[in-house]
Formats: C-alpha cells, sequence, structure tokens
C-alpha cells in the first residue's frame, strides 16, 4: 500500500471513530506502528488530524464521541484483559453497579459466574450480557433510551438511583486525566454517571491506555473519588500514557494494569512490562495482571495489608 493509501485510510478511520490507537491502525493498514506514527505526524502537518497519547484523535482538542459499533471495534484485545482483571475484583454475594459502554459490557460477561451477585445499571448492553445468569439479580435504572450507547439516561435514571448504597461502581469513559479524572462527551451521560459513583462505596474505573490523557467535555468522576484504575500495559513509545499513571497515582490511585495478550482458552497471559509504569505511593499498589487473575480479590487485599505493614 502505497503512503498516500495509507494515510488516507488512516483518516478516514479517524474521522468515523474519533479517536483511535497506533496499534488498531497499524493492524488496520498492515504495517508496523512505527511507519503509522510517521504518517500520523504528516496528517497532523496538514492539520487534518492531531496526535494524542499513542494514538489520532479529530482535530480540535476534545474528541466527539463515537458510537457504539465504532466503539465495540476498537483496543478489543486491551478491552479483554481488562475486563478480566476487574471480573476478578468482584466477590460472591456483592451488590454494584455498572456503567454503560463497550469495557464494561465485557466485564458483565464474566460476571455472570459470580453467585449471589447483584448488578445495578442503566445500561442494556451490561443487562444483556447477564440476562441468562440464574444466580445473578439484575436491576435497571428508569430514563430515557439513547440508542447510540444503548443506554437509559435523564431524570428517571437518575431518581431511581436515589438511596442506593452498593459496594462498588465500575465505569469508563471518553478520557481519563489526573488533572481532571474521568470524562465523557455526552452531558446526559455524564450526569447518569454521577448518580452511579454517588451510589457506590468504591469507584473502578476501567480505561485503556488510549484513553489517558485524553480529556473530553463532561466531567463524570473527579479523581480524588477513583478508587482504582484497571487499565492495560501501554505501548513501549507512549511515555505520556505512562507519565498519566504515575500521575494518577501520586494522587492516591491504585493502579490495576493487565496484560493485552492470551492464549486460546481465554485465560490471560501476564505481559512483560515494557514502559515505566507507577510504583507505589501513598501506601497503594500498582498491580499486574497476576495479581487479579485466578486469586480471589481477598487475598489481593491481604497482600495490600501486608505492604502497609512494613
Amino acid at each position: 500500500m502505497f503512503a498516500a493509501e495509507r494515510r488516507q485510510l488512516i483518516l478516514e478511520m479517524v474521522r468515523a471513530n474519533g479517536a483511535v490507537s497506533l496499534r488498531e491502525l497499524a493492524r488496520v493498514v498492515q504495517t508496523s506502528e512505527v511507519t503509522v506514527r510517521r504518517d500520523v505526524r504528516a496528517l497532523e502537518a496538514e492539520g487534518l488530524l492531531d496526535r494524542r497519547h499513542g494514538g489520532a484523535v479529530l482535530p480540535g482538542g476534545f474528541t466527539r464521541e463515537s458510537g457504539f459499533p465504532q466503539k465495540s471495534h476498537l483496543a478489543t484485545a486491551e478491552k479483554t484483559a481488562i475486563a478480566d482483571l476487574a471480573a476478578s475484583l468482584v466477590e460472591e454475594g456483592e451488590a454494584i453497579v455498572v456503567g454503560a459502554g463497550t469495557t464494561t459490557q465485557e466485564l458483565a460477561r464474566r460476571l455472570a459466574r459470580v453467585p449471589g451477585l447483584t448488578v445495578v445499571t442503566n445500561s442494556l448492553l451490561v443487562a444483556q450480557a447477564l440476562a441468562h445468569a440464574n444466580r445473578v439479580e439484575v436491576v435497571m435504572t428508569g430514563g430515557t433510551l439513547r440508542g447510540s450507547n444503548y443506554a437509559l439516561v435523564g431524570s428517571g435514571a437518575e431518581q431511581s438511583l436515589q438511596g442506593l448504597r452498593v459496594s462498588k461502581a465500575f465505569l469508563s469513559g471518553s478520557g481519563l486525566t489526573a488533572e481532571r479524572g474521568l470524562s465523557t462527551s455526552n452531558m446526559l451521560s455524564a450526569s447518569v454517571d454521577r448518580a452511579l459513583v454517588q451510589a457506590a462505596a468504591e469507584v473502578v474505573v476501567l480505561a485503556d491506555h488510549t484513553k489517558l490523557g485524553t480529556d473530553t467535555m463532561f466531567q463524570t468522576v473527579p479523581t480524588d473519588l477513583i478508587t482504582r484504575l484497571v487499565t492495560d500495559d501501554p505501548p513501549p513509545h507512549d511515555d505520556r500514557a505512562a507519565t498519566e499513571l504515575q500521575a494518577l497515582a501520586d494522587q492516591g490511585v491504585q493502579i490495576a494494569v493487565a496484560g493485552a495478550s492470551g492464549n486460546p482458552g481465554g485465560e490471560q497471559v501476564p505481559a512483560t512490562r515494557r514502559a515505566p509504569l507507577p510504583g507505589p505511593r501513598r501506601g497503594h499498589v500498582a498491580l499486574r495482571s497476576g495479581a487479579g487473575l485466578g486469586e480471589s480479590a481477598a487475598a489481593e487485599r491481604g497482600r495490600v495489608a501486608d505492604l502497609r505493614r512494613r
């Protein structure tokens, strides 16, 4: 494929999705990330797109929201790894809330195996993933259906969450920065996400590395309310993502990093750390995929307690 054809395809992908990782671009155009990075720089020089933390976005600073069909094909391996690790944080008999998104949908598919679980959600996709889980109770909010992401929003959704109290909230969004926290491109979605956060004792954010350092219009969760971030291992060239992780850890967010590669059986294989990631800060621990997969959340908390006593 000639450079002009390659760059046109890259531009079309970014226009269709709003934001695309270099890894995904390289896969689609069937070339190396080094070549794609060079193409992205050339397109940025022409003002056609902006480079952003291991990917490319539409020009203008704040990315627009992509629809579900586009999001579902982005960073699929990373979302799978993140969902595997996040599911290990949920215990039998818990009551949790799960927000809308393609990553939370992947999480819901894994939660179907947790007995005695109660899941409160405003996402039709999350509810569908759990519809046939006999040992999981699903509670849906009210509200108005937002077709672009199959989520219930508006005052009906927010009012149905009043007085609710659960152990954990699992949320995703369009962007995450240490300065501003989690954000999204839609005002109605942001408002419901804030109501979900108010109902939970702990907030777990699920965000792949392409969202790190990206800031979008409406804040949903300020950094000081985020208990834990579950993310994937940034590419080796993405120093800015690693810097953002360090800044989040410095503000007290626990960082759990999942490997993005797995074996055919679906069991996650820990990836070798290729970029500097944050170490313990103020008693918090940066977890690898091996620390969450195959082990209970109780064992994980025990390790954290041991480290604090030291």
